[in-house]
């Protein structure tokens, strides 16, 4: 049997057998978010030098989206508009929630209620296995913040794997209490995740559960035999792609093992999965985001457009593929809906539910705004923006350079500036951006402040 036959046949088997296990009133809800996974970085998405096929098998399984945009091509703004549903400086969170207060660029609203807060009163059991970088505070903490269980890493990024420090500082917590685990830090949040997967299994609540993994972010540090087993696999290839290539491989791989879990545990039949990345890929360590102009960090497609699929067997149809224009923020209400839960009012995020359960939904009436605040030398504590309004694009990709317009439906690769071409249309999109600005300018986003 040919490999891609052995796909299909194992996409059908984990369909099939999923389906037939015993619906419950409510559906679990897991949440994959990986990170700095770039648009062109998966087998599924035209990588020719990479495998991956346990999140290739998500894809298949259900409806992937090709125009599915990150909120913001960095790691805090998105996970805030994630959990908040809402844009992320208007719940305090315009930048990077970093160590040093000097070069700190968020911190959570009080007031904002985060998707496990909703969830809960739905009948939820809700749990975050991984990354949290919403804030090191006491008061934003997972467990303060609507989460029943968190076992992960309180920081931004890991300074090795192995070790699990941030600045010397250690934030692997078992809910508030330091724990100290042993090994890469990928495989000890799939062990983590697989174990509570497994704990969940029979008469319970049903579960809501965030797996954030800080893969494939830098530090590129994949075990040594994933190196190797690709450096031998893909002749020529260079050090620095083997290295990122085989971190995102080893991700798959643990992505599978969760996988497995839930199917083993006999709770895969009534579990929404939805899988995504919460940025563009970092193309000076070796990703690659398709087409895409940029990467991470950047305003142009390759920062904010980003892999996504969403699977539910025996209510989202295997094999969809979507154009359907969304957003990170949109899944708050749209697993809520899922699960039956009330957000209430205030929401920036809208519900795409009826796309993935096959009905004909009509484009979201908005504009889309990308924002982001940032520190060092390259920023200052300056923004970057975007609006997106149907096929047209404005874009400030840096505080130095001026704005930029680009017509996406035909030159999606934005090579051609038409800021100045068409006047008419940049004054519209920048009349739009600006409103979002001051929306943004109202709302503190310095602790005290």
């Amino acid at each position: 049997m040919t490999p891609l036959l052995r796909s299909l046949a194992a996409v059908i088997a984990w369909f099939l057998g999923a389906a037939c296990a015993p619906a419950l009133e409510k559906p679990n809800i897991l949440l994959i978010i990986v990170d700095d996974l770039g648009y062109g970085d998966l087998s599924s998405y035209g990588a020719k030098d990479l495998r991956s096929p346990h999140i290739d098998r998500l894809m298949a399984a259900g409806i992937r989206f090709d125009s599915f945009y990150a909120n913001c091509p960095v790691c805090s703004p998105t996970r805030a508009a994630l959990l908040c549903g809402r844009y992320q400086e208007l719940v305090g969170v315009p930048g990077v929630v970093r160590t040093h207060a000097a070069n700190n660029w968020g911190y959570l609203a009080p007031d904002a209620v985060l998707l496990p807060q909703v969830l809960k009163p739905a009948g939820y059991h809700t749990a975050i296995i991984g990354k949290w970088h919403l804030g090191l505070e006491p008061e934003n903490q997972p467990t303060r913040r609507g989460f029943d269980f968190f076992h992960g890493f309180l920081g931004d990024m890991m300074d090795d794997y192995y070790n699990h420090r941030r600045h010397g500082n250690h934030y692997m917590r078992r809910n508030e209490e330091p724990v100290h685990p042993e090994g890469h830090a990928t495989d000890i949040f799939t062990d983590w995740a697989i174990a509570h997967i497994k704990e969940r299994a029979g008469p319970r609540k049903p579960f809501f559960l965030y797996l954030a993994y800080n893969a494939p972010h830098t530090p590129i540090q994949p075990p040594k035999d994933w190196i190797q087993k690709v450096k031998e696999r893909e002749k020529g290839i260079s050090e620095r792609r083997a290295k990122l290539v085989a971190l995102i491989e080893h991700l798959d791989d643990g992505i599978g093992r969760v996988m497995a879990a839930l199917q083993e545990s006999g709770q895969a039949g009534n579990t929404l999965v939805v899988f995504v990345s919460d940025n563009g890929g970092q193309v000076d360590v070796g990703g690659t985001n398709g087409p895409l102009r940029g990467g991470k960090q950047e305003m142009y497609e390759g920062g904010i457009r980003v892999p996504m699929a969403a699977v539910w067997p025996g209510k989202i149809k295997p094999g969809g593929r979507s154009n359907f224009l969304a957003a990170t923020m949109d899944l708050y209400p749209t697993l809520a809906a899922a699960a039956g839960a009330e957000t209430g009012a205030g929401l920036d995020g809208q519900s795409f539910l009826p796309l993935l359960l096959g009905s004909d939904q009509p484009a979201f009436k908005r504009d889309l705004f990308f924002t982001r605040r940032e520190g060092g030398e390259r920023y200052m504590g300056e923004c970057i923006w975007a609006v997106r309004r149907e096929n047209w694009k404005l874009v400030k990709n840096s505080p130095m350079t001026g704005w930029e317009m680009f017509d996406l439906e035909n030159d999606p690769g934005e090579t051609t500036d038409l800021s100045k071409k068409n006047r008419g249309k940049f004054r519209e999109l920048a009349a739009a951006m600006r409103r979002h600005i001051q929306r943004g300018g109202a709302v503190p986003w310095q602790k005290g402040k």
